[in-house]
């Protein structure tokens, strides 16, 4: 029982607003970064890692985790749309 309580409560921090409105944030800019051309979600993370500085420390994971998934959704926006790779591993 005590698995379930505490799977609960992690469910319950991570889909509060204020850390769902993060991940939208950290979602936008990982795209908007990781549209560029030869950037990838780890050099993305790198630039905007001082971002989540000031957060709480579960904020600013869930921040970092929806900046790496924009940035992979990002390399591979370019690589669909004109067949440029949009990071080193999407030839």
């Amino acid at each position: 029982m005590d698995f379930l309580s505490n799977l609960g409560l992690g469910f319950s921090v991570a889909t509060s607003f204020e850390n769902l409105l993060f991940c939208l944030i950290g979602v936008i800019l990982g795209t908007l970064i990781g549209v560029l051309p030869g950037i990838g979600a780890t050099a993305t993370i790198a630039m905007l890692l001082p971002i989540t500085f000031q957060l709480e420390p579960v904020s600013s994971l869930i921040m970092l985790a929806g900046i790496y998934y924009g940035a992979q959704y990002g390399g591979s926006t370019t690589a669909i749309l004109i067949n440029m790779p949009g990071d080193p591993r999407r030839r």
